[in-house]
């Protein structure tokens, strides 16, 4: 064997591989793509915990944009924490992760709800995928946490 073969074949091994990886769904035996599953915590609002389903096509240069996520409330979420975040429209990129050798991105946004106190987090493609951007999005409602005012309290925009 070649002395660059090695490196090469471990590489090619090491690309799937994710610190926040939990699953793996083979799609068939006829096929490279699998589904994986990778558990987001929130940096900040730790109490947080979003997972995020996607393909990933083991020998293409490109995965499909297609994912979906769920979020809940895994541990406490403070006042604080919702004082840290950003409250603008378009909010805080929270994970980002490469799709593809051509600089698509699938990221996970959080974006605060402040009407409703509501954590809004969308998981989205940043390249257009037969005439549309894929994304999906999940809530989590503050209700019933140290970080809920009540309806009085609420400062309206």
């Amino acid at each position: 064997m070649k002395k660059w073969c090695l490196p090469l074949l471990l590489s090619l091994t090491i690309v799937g591989c994710s610190d926040n990886e939990v699953g793996d769904v083979s799609l068939g035996i006829f096929t490279t793509k699998d589904i994986k599953i990778d558990a987001l915590q929130d940096p900040i609002v730790t109490g947080v915990t979003c997972h995020i389903s996607s393909i990933e096509a083991n020998l293409d240069l490109s995965d499909p944009s297609d994912s979906s996520i769920a979020c809940r409330q895994t541990g406490d979420i403070t006042a604080a924490m919702i004082e840290k975040i950003d409250k603008s429209d378009s909010g805080d990129v929270v994970f980002k992760k490469s799709k593809s050798i051509f600089f698509k991105n699938m990221k996970v946004r959080r974006i605060y709800d402040a009407q409703s106190q509501t954590l809004m987090y969308i998981s989205y493609s940043t390249k257009e995928t037969s005439g549309s951007f894929k994304h999906s999005l999940s809530t989590v409602p503050l209700w019933n946490t140290p970080a809920y005012l009540p309806p009085s309290q609420v400062k309206s925009n």
